[in-house]
């Protein structure tokens, strides 16, 4: 009893003694252009991606967009990094950071065994963010999804 109650009391020691993130420094909003596409035909995932101010993304040591488990749209591959996408670098106050101002498009196939009716991306953009103001780094991740209709093609 008297172990768990230390270890409980640890937990919440550290807990307090992290910097306070009310909010996460990266959101990211997907879509899937075109929003109707059929088996067999190329589209693209469109990821718009904001940093809060006050933070930057760094692109080590890693930045990493990852798709889940899905069978019908089929990617290259399972993950790209910053440079696979070629992202920009540029420096800020002598450190540099990647510039996110445009969005990230990443081309896929729709499988031609893919399942009619709408289907769901799911993935997760993993990140290394900074605070010069308050002067500490996080290492996050945050998900995302979109929605697409596949149907038949017509021949």
């Amino acid at each position: 009893m008297k172990k768990a109650f230390l270890a409980a009391a640890a937990c919440l020691f550290i807990a307090t003694s992290l910097p306070s993130v009310q909010e996460e420094p990266l959101k990211v909003e997907a879509s899937i252009r075109p929003l109707r596409v059929a088996r067999g035909e190329e589209g693209q995932v469109v990821l718009k991606i904001s940093v809060k101010p006050g933070f930057t993304v760094n692109s080590l040591p890693s930045f990493i967009i990852e798709f889940g488990d899905q069978t019908e749209l089929i990617f290259p591959k399972n993950f790209y990094t910053a440079s696979d996408l070629n992202l920009a670098v540029v420096e800020e106050n002598g450190r540099p950071r990647l510039d996110l101002k445009i969005p990230i498009e990443i081309g896929f196939t729709v499988s031609p065994k893919a399942t009619r009716g709408v289907t769901v991306l799911q993935g997760r953009v993993k990140y290394f963010a900074t605070s010069a103001k308050d002067g500490w780094c996080l290492k996050s991740s945050a998900k995302f999804s979109a929605r697409a209709l596949i149907f038949a093609k017509v021949l």
